[in-house]
Parts: C-alpha cells; sequence; structure tokens
C-alpha cells in the first residue's frame, strides 16, 4: 500500500517540473558560473534566471536576491550579521517570539551569550503575534525584530505587514522566516515592509540543499561565510548551480498554482479538522482560519504525540510529532509551551501537513485510522 503523506512541512517531493529543470546541470551545463570561459557562462545565464523568478514571486529586484543552503543559514546570516551591525551603532537590543524554529531560536541566544538583550514576545493561545505587543517591546537600541510568517508546527499565519510597518515607522529592520509561507501565501516584501527574508527550496516542492537570502537594498548586511566573490561578494562559495535552477522552477511553479492549489488543500485541511475534532479527547492547536493552508495540529489527552506516529506509521500514515530538525525526540514542543498549553498536551501534539499530493480519499483514511490507533495507545498504556 502507497504511504499516506502528510509531512509536508517537513519537506515536500521534488516537482517532476522542477526535476526536468535540474537535470542538464548535472552533467551537461555543469560549468562553474565564476568562470569566465563559455561552460561557465552557460551555467551563469540560468542562475540569474532563477534569480530573477524568485525576485518577481516576492516582489523583490533581482540584486536583492542571495542564494544559500537553506533556511537555516539564511536565518543565521540574517539575525547574528544584523545584530553584529547594529551594535556598531549602539543598538544591541532585539526581538523575537517564543514559538521561533531553532534557526532562529538558537543565534538568538547565542547573541545573548555576547552580551545581547533579547525579548522574546507571546503569542497568545490561538498562535497569533499581537502588533501592539511588538509596538511596547520595542526600545531606542532595539537592533532587529526577527517574526516568521507562519508557524511551522501549528501553522498559522502572523499580521507581517502590520508587524513590519511597526519596524519601518521606528527605523528598525525586521526579518522574516517565511520557510514555510513561501509557496503557500503570496508574499510582497515590499508592501510588508519586510527588510530581510528567509525560505527553503525543499519546503515547495524544491531540492534539498539550496535556499534564499532576501536582503533590502539598501541594508549593509555583511556576509555570514569568508571566502570567494560568488553572490555580489555576500556569499562565499561556488553556487549550486541545479539546485538553485530547481528552487527558480519551484517557486515559479507555485505562483501559477497558488491560488486553485490552496484552495483545495485548504478544503482538505478542513475535512480533516472536522474530522478529527469529533474524536473525544482531540484539540485544535492555533487559530482555526488564520493558518497555512495545508497545517492542522491537535493535541490528544492521555497519549504521546510521538507513539502515535510511530502508531500511524504502522498503519501507513506519514504524520509528525514536532518539527522534523528535533529528531524524533519525544520533548514537550516548545511552540505549544508558548501557546500556555500544558506539557501533557505538548507531548500528545500531532500535526498534518497536507501537500500537493494529498487527496479526500487519503483524509477519509487518515479519520478513519487515527481514533482505532488511539484506542490501541490507551490501552496499552492502561496495562502498563
Amino acid at each position: 500500500m502507497k504511504p499516506i503523506y502528510v509531512d509536508n512541512a517537513a519537506t515536500t517531493p521534488l516537482s517532476s517540473r522542477v526535476l526536468e529543470a535540474m537535470l542538464p546541470f548535472f552533467q551537461e551545463t555543469y560549468g562553474n558560473p565564476s568562470s569566465p570561459y563559455s561552460l561557465g557562462r552557460r551555467a551563469k545565464g540560468p542562475l540569474e534566471e532563477a534569480r530573477e523568478k524568485i525576485a518577481r514571486c516576492l516582489g523583490a529586484e533581482n540584486n536583492e536576491i542571495f542564494f544559500t543552503s537553506g533556511g537555516t543559514e539564511s536565518d543565521n546570516w540574517a539575525i547574528k550579521s544584523a545584530a553584529r551591525v547594529m551594535a556598531c551603532q549602539g543598538k544591541r537590543h532585539l526581538i523575537t517570539t517564543a514559538f521561533e524554529h531553532p534557526a532562529v531560536l538558537r543565534p538568538m541566544e547565542e547573541l545573548e551569550r555576547e552580551g545581547f538583550s533579547v525579548t522574546y514576545l507571546p503569542v497568545h493561545e490561538d498562535g497569533i503575534v499581537r502588533p501592539e505587543d511588538l509596538e511596547s517591546a520595542l526600545r531606542p537600541d532595539t537592533a532587529l525584530v526577527s517574526i516568521m510568517y507562519a508557524n511551522n508546527e501549528v501553522g498559522t499565519v502572523q499580521p507581517i505587514a502590520q508587524l513590519g510597518a511597526i519596524c519601518r515607522s521606528h527605523k528598525v529592520w525586521f526579518h522574516t522566516d517565511a520557510v514555510q509561507a513561501v509557496g503557500s501565501v503570496p508574499i510582497d516584501v515590499k508592501s510588508a515592509s519586510i527588510d530581510l527574508l528567509s525560505l527553503s527550496g525543499h519546503k515547495l516542492y524544491g531540492p534539498k540543499g539550496v535556499g534564499v537570502l532576501y536582503v533590502r537594498q539598501g541594508l549593509r548586511l555583511p556576509g555570514l561565510l569568508e571566502g570567494g566573490h560568488q553572490e555580489m561578494s555576500r556569499r562565499a562559495g561556488t553556487e549550486n548551480v541545479p539546485g538553485i535552477v530547481g528552487l527558480g522552477a519551484a517557486m515559479e511553479e507555485a505562483r501559477e498554482s497558488m491560488e486553485t492549489e490552496s484552495q483545495r488543500i485548504a478544503a482538505l485541511r478542513d475535512r480533516l479538522i472536522d474530522g478529527v475534532l469529533a474524536i473525544p479527547g482531540a484539540r485544535l492547536n492555533g487559530h482555526r482560519e488564520r493558518r497555512l493552508p495545508g497545517i492542522a495540529n491537535f493535541s490528544f489527552a492521555g497519549v504521546e504525540g510521538s507513539s502515535l506516529v510511530l502508531m500511524l506509521d504502522m498503519q501507513g500514515v506519514c504524520a509528525a510529532a514536532g518539527p522534523a530538525c528535533s529528531g524524533g525526540k519525544a520533548e514537550a514542543s516548545h511552540v505549544l509551551l508558548a501557546m500556555g498549553r500544558s506539557h501533557a498536551e505538548a507531548r500528545g501534539a500531532l500535526r498534518f501537513s497536507l501537500g500537493r499530493q494529498n487527496t479526500q480519499e487519503d483524509v477519509d483514511a487518515i479519520i478513519k485510522i487515527l481514533p482505532e490507533a488511539l484506542q490501541r495507545l490507551r490501552q496499552l498504556r492502561g496495562n502498563l
């Protein structure tokens, strides 16, 4: 039986269109894009075409797009470099939220050890940051605000345009980790007053190992890596041409199909939510409407999410108890704890993230399988 894959927030399958676009750059057009001869120039052209496609999808300029190895590198580059630049101006205060991805939280913790002050905004029970909380937290020495566009565990979408406008009015740099949002919701960096934005290819049916940092023109953001003069002397290292071409193709494909596909997936999500909430002891985490089309996160009384994942896997369903970066550790979700859930609720959570390959039949199968898995786990726990 083919598995029912509902963990697209962890990674997505590579699109056939993307694979086709990438293939020539492994064995035919394999030149280094920094080389001056014709083979290198033949690789440089498609790289710049991909940059243009990505810029168009974000409402950005070509020279504001910098290629990286993925979302983690982009987040680290944005946060560490921005903080250290602004520290030279006497600004050593940073603002983020308590439910960010570890790729944001860990750099913030590192900067705290260096003497920076970090304010962690609350996200409230519905998983939404309040603009007034950001306004109250800003200080004269605030250097950077980093708030994710959409949460990777519960799927809630933040009021990014309002948050960006507040930062712009106070002349504070604003970064958003948009790894989960890009490809699922329309994004315009200019209208949302975004200064820095991170994204990753493998979350939108593109390849792993490639991402982007958008840097608003005029920001003096030094590179994170030292080396050569690639990426306009801002990101050293030979560019991953197949990956970059694939990312450009993936973003273009997502832009073309976003409206219809988001509506289809959101309908499946709502069907899943209705079915799961009919199960005794199930609770939806995060705002019911203000969420990404494909993500639904639930807490189940009396079970461990990690055990439920294994039980569902035995029935051919691939879901998640938390982000893939947790390495499968059975820990209480910091996201749910930040939203005010108890440790038991945070440990008993399960995330379903639907994607292009999912159907109504998949959702109906999950709704049928899940109660049986929950009952079995509760029986096992009762017998211990």
